[in-house]
Order: structure tokens, then C-alpha cells, then sequence
């Protein structure tokens, strides 16, 4: 795969005016052995349809728990998340879980496959939570699969398939609903170097080609290197560059 350039650092008119994803002073924190701890102290930012940032910064400093608040999967004890203009905080959860099914796609460091099911079954599972045209959810998968260089083994099974291949699915299950918000933990970290700039390029690729806001937490200098925006966690704040 071709080397990627680093993403823009200035926004464009249409990013500045309408951030796809917007931190306001998020504050997280946990009780344990009846002591207060603060992982999220004050973070915020705003990001662009067409950017991409990574997160750094040491273990334990706060970068999954970021993450999991980004996503809706947990709540900040304070401030807010907003995704296209609208604070998901308020939702029940059976509209939670449509609401993040929808605008956001998850790769996690382990690509989470079933391992019952075929590479195209798993790309249409976030698909099947919604009645719709179950043909063209199908040439949806077909699309992205042909993509990520998968479109031969629509019908292999994960145990088939190499780490860097079921990776790939993971992330053409992570489009498969055309989100607005693709949030990535850690995505290269269980891969050999070449998998790794694989799978690298493609995040990048699919990220311009489908307008998805990308957020990649990442202890991988190198593949933070090639991000325009970074935010480094350290003390559960954010510096960024």
C-alpha cells in the first residue's frame, strides 16, 4: 500500500462551522477502596469530517476510558460529547444503542469476529439491528470487503484468515452503517510491522473516501507520526499539537 500523507491541521469552513465531533470539558472519574480517581480532567476539542487525531500518552493516563465516553459506551462524570450537534447523554438506551450503532464505528485491538460466522456475515452484523433493504446492505458489505482487498473470502470463516485479514474485516464492519465517527483503539497493536502500515493506510484511506472523523488511540509513535492533530494524554489532560 502507497505511503499516506499526514492529515491537514487546519479545518476547513465546513468542519469549523459543524465539528462531527465535539468534547466540552470531559471529566471522568471513578471510586475505588472508597478514594476519588480522576482519569479525564477537563478534555476538549473538536474535530472535523475531514480529520483524523490521534491520542497518545503513557498507560493508565486515560486514552481507552477517552475513548469509551467518545463512543457513548460510558459517561463523563462532567462536560459533554456532542456528534454532529447533538449530546447523546440524554438517550434512553434502547435509543443509545440505535443512536451509536449508527454514527459511530468501533476497531478495537482485537478485531472481536465471531468465529461462527462467514467474513461477510460479520461485516453485515451492525446492519441487521436496522429493517431495511437487506440487498443493498449486502452490496454494502460486497463494496467494503472489495475494498479492504477481502472481496475473495467473502465466505471464509475467521480461523481462515490471517491477523492483518481479520483486521481488515473489523474495519469494513466498522463502516458497514456509513458512520460519521470512526473511533480506533489501539488497531495495529496485535500486528507484525507489515500488517500494521496495512491496516495504517487503509484507516486513512476509508477515512477521506467516507468522510468519518477518525480517532486513533495509539502507543505507536510511528503511526501518530502521520496524523496532522495529536492529543497526548498526560495526568487525564489533553495537550495538543
Amino acid at each position: 500500500m502507497t505511503a499516506v500523507e499526514p492529515i491537514a491541521t487546519t479545518p476547513t469552513a465546513q468542519s469549523a462551522a459543524a465539528p462531527r465531533l465535539r468534547a466540552v470539558e470531559v471529566a471522568r472519574s471513578f471510586r475505588l477502596g472508597g478514594e476519588t480517581i480522576d482519569v479525564l480532567r477537563g478534555v476538549s476539542f473538536t474535530l472535523g469530517a475531514d480529520e483524523a487525531l490521534a491520542v497518545t500518552g503513557p498507560s493508565g493516563s486515560g486514552k481507552s476510558t477517552l475513548l469509551h465516553v467518545l463512543g457513548t459506551l460510558d459517561e463523563p462524570s462532567a462536560g459533554r460529547v456532542e456528534i454532529d450537534g447533538r449530546d447523546p447523554a440524554g438517550l434512553a438506551e434502547p435509543e443509545l444503542a440505535r443512536f451509536r450503532n449508527r454514527a459511530i464505528g468501533f476497531v478495537f485491538q482485537e478485531h472481536h469476529l465471531l468465529p461462527q460466522y462467514t467474513v461477510i456475515e460479520n461485516v453485515l452484523l451492525p446492519a441487521l439491528a436496522f429493517p431495511g433493504d437487506r440487498a443493498a446492505a449486502r452490496a454494502r458489505a460486497r463494496e467494503l470487503l472489495d475494498r479492504v482487498g477481502l472481496g475473495h473470502r467473502l465466505g471464509h470463516r475467521p480461523a481462515e484468515l490471517s491477523g492483518g485479514e481479520r483486521q481488515r474485516v473489523a474495519v469494513a464492519r466498522a463502516l458497514i452503517n456509513r458512520p460519521g465517527l470512526l473511533l480506533c483503539d489501539e488497531p495495529t497493536g496485535s500486528l507484525d510491522r507489515d500488517n500494521a502500515a496495512a491496516v495504517a493506510g487503509l484507516l486513512f484511506e476509508l477515512h477521506r473516501e467516507e468522510a468519518a472523523a477518525l480517532v486513533v488511540v495509539t502507543h505507536d509513535e510511528g503511526l501518530a507520526g502521520r496524523f496532522g492533530r495529536r492529543c497526548r494524554l498526560v495526568d487525564g489532560r489533553c495537550s495538543q499539537a
